[in-house]
């Protein structure tokens, strides 16, 4: 028989020793904030995001039917009248099936004292059933316009599951052991990391690690795969990657990223890097690396980033390998932009690229899913306020914006960790990423929030022009291939689907498993998810996908045997730096490994090369 575990020491100088630094490092962020927030006493209340209104509405519309509302009441009170009569059934011994149970894939209940212990599971079905019940409420009210009612329930989510027993001290059995087993030095150390997190927000605001910083730097350990710099501009970096094989496909692949967020995310660590493995079939890549911007290049537009990038990109691949055609691939905001190029290149007749692979790429931004909560006119006018103070938009508040889609885990499941349980974040490649946020230049996205979100004119032939061309999209006979995910709350799959339906010339639409991240980057060797296709496009996105045939793992590998008939013959491999485009530095390169802080003002844009 095992020998019982002691609890740990009880070191009251050392205690004391914490408290006194605590209360010295809450004192001064105080005193910053107060300084930061200067309103003469008076408090300020700015409903930018227009919840307040959208809740006023709900209500009105809510207390106007009171039998409605009377009917809600009483469901609710049947589920509590349940619960009550289980939960006397389980304190006397007896068998009881639960009331409700939580959500398939909600981890926030997962200790067994949830379900083992009669309090805990009372506590946990009773919040259960008042969410259940609000949604139920809010979702039923008649008469709310459709963006209204996006709001609301969107809204009502964030505030049942920041309630959530989970997230409080004395009702998480989990931390409640924790605190006794160690004398509340978790709270402690909870505390210390709160503060830890807010002084990295200058003291304005909140950022909750979700991974250790110091477990991960790109070069080191993510964005490994070798290769070369070999042509950079004031927006991008071109990288050439080094060979994997002797021969390699006479077309390059030209991969043009999001600069929502950095590059890597296509390069992370080998096993699951998208770009080490397109060289080991053969590829010659090329990858566009954004830069960082910052107050200096507020005027950076649209069409900035479509000649700076994609434009730049096939003249310097044709200077350095002498091929004047490239299979693009463009992911999430990087295939729109790839969109606009086709576009372009079209109206021009310009054949350089010669087949379109866009990854969880929206193009008919009819139906944006959640996003569309954070978008409209008001908020965009409130946004571009800001926006036009700094030059920019700060990458943590765009991150923030994505965090809430997922609340339960990436926002409330790191407080309870790190917080309630005093633990540090455990390293974890992609939520690193996720965290390595980029900035947005002003005028670049006002243009992008207003065109495509607000007016959804991409869609439309002339819709919108860049360098002086009007965009028509209906144009592009270049072969396309379009990847989504069925779980995607950023990139709604069938609205990627509504933007395949665009082109005029072949397009092959699959569906993969999981979300926008984890259903992209699926490595073969992972043997994880599964994808759908289809032999050709349905009308609707519901009648593709009831004529369509589900295969095992990843969908990589059906990818590349569309790719291959349309890469060329194959040609001795290219080293970067080898042409007539001399190598400029190493991969990754400069421009990924910029972080720019609140404290440290932004550097100068870099000049040309």
């Amino acid at each position: 028989m095992s020998e019982p575990q002691t609890p740990p020491a009880y070191d009251p100088v050392e205690l004391a020793r914490a408290y006194s630094e605590i209360a010295q490092r809450s004192s001064q962020m105080v005193s910053r904030y107060m300084a930061s927030h200067d309103t003469n006493g008076a408090p300020v209340f700015k409903d930018e995001l227009g919840v307040a209104k959208a809740f006023y509405d709900m209500a009105g519309k809510l207390f106007s039917d009171p039998s409605k509302l009377a009917e809600m009441h009483v469901k609710m009170w049947q589920d509590y009248t349940s619960l009550w009569h289980n939960t006397m059934l389980r304190f006397w011994g007896l068998d009881a099936k639960p009331v409700i149970e939580p959500a398939k894939g909600d981890r926030r209940f997962k200790h067994d004292d949830w379900q083992q212990n009669f309090l805990f599971d009372y506590i946990k079905q009773s919040y259960l059933i008042a969410s259940r019940n609000l949604h139920q409420m809010v979702g039923s009210v008649e008469g709310l316009d459709e963006t209204t009612a996006k709001k609301v329930e969107f809204y009502t989510r964030q505030y049942v599951d920041a309630l959530s027993p989970t997230n409080f001290l004395a009702t998480n059995p989990e931390v409640l052991r924790e605190t006794l087993s160690s004398h509340g030095q978790n709270l402690v150390k909870g505390l210390n990391n709160l503060l830890d997190d807010m002084e990295s927000g200058n003291g304005k605001q909140l950022r909750v690690k979700m991974s250790d910083p110091s477990a991960f730097a790109v070069g080191r350990n993510l964005a490994t795969t070798p290769g070369k710099v070999v042509y950079q501009n004031e927006l991008m970096q071109l990288i050439q990657y080094a060979p994997a094989t002797t021969e390699v496909w006479r077309k390059p692949l030209l991969i043009i990223p999001p600069w929502i967020n950095k590059y890597y995310i296509l390069d992370m660590r080998e096993n699951n890097s998208f770009v080490r493995w397109a060289t080991q079939q053969g590829h010659t890549v090329f990858m566009v690396s954004w830069v960082n911007p910052d107050a200096a290049h507020a005027r950076c537009s649209f069409d900035d980033y479509l000649k700076c990038g994609p434009l730049a990109a096939l003249d310097a691949i044709e200077q350095a390998t002498g091929e004047k055609s490239v299979n693009a691939v463009g992911f999430c905001l990087g295939g729109t932009l790839l969109a606009c190029t086709l576009g372009y290149l079209a109206v021009r007749r310009d054949k350089r690229i010669a087949s379109a692979t866009f990854f969880a790429t929206m193009i008919d931004f009819s139906e944006p899913g959640e996003l569309e909560v954070f978008i409209d006119e008001q908020q965009v006018a409130n946004l571009e306020k800001k926006m036009e103070q700094r030059g920019y938009l700060e990458g943590a508040e765009m991150a923030q914006t994505f965090n809430m889609l997922r609340a339960n885990d990436l926002i409330w499941s790191f407080v309870v960790n790190n917080y309630l349980l005093g633990k540090s974040p455990f390293p974890f490649d992609l939520l690193y990423w996720n965290s390595d946020s980029t900035r947005m230049p002003a005028a670049m996205h006002s243009f992008y929030l207003r065109n495509m979100y607000l007016r959804n004119i991409l869609r439309e032939p002339g819709g919108i022009t860049l360098d002086g061309v009007a965009i028509d999209l209906t144009k592009v006979k270049t072969p396309a291939y379009f990847i989504s995910t069925i779980e995607d709350h950023i990139a709604p799959w069938k609205s990627t689907y509504a933007g395949a339906r665009l082109f005029a010339g072949e397009t092959r639409f699959v569906l993969g498993g999981s979300g926008h991240i984890a259903g992209i980057i699926n490595p073969p060797a992972a043997n994880k998810y599964c994808y759908w296709t289809g032999n050709k496009l349905a009308p609707t996105p519901q009648a593709w996908f009831d004529a369509t045939e589900q295969h095992p793992g990843s969908w990589w590998t059906d990818w590349q045997q569309w790719i291959e008939s349309r890469a060329g013959d194959k040609v001795p491999a290219r080293e970067p730096g080898a042409g007539e485009l001399p190598a400029i530095e190493d991969a990754p390169g400069s421009y990924v490994r910029v972080k720019l802080s609140a404290e440290q003002p932004p550097p100068a844009a870099p000049n040309p090369a």
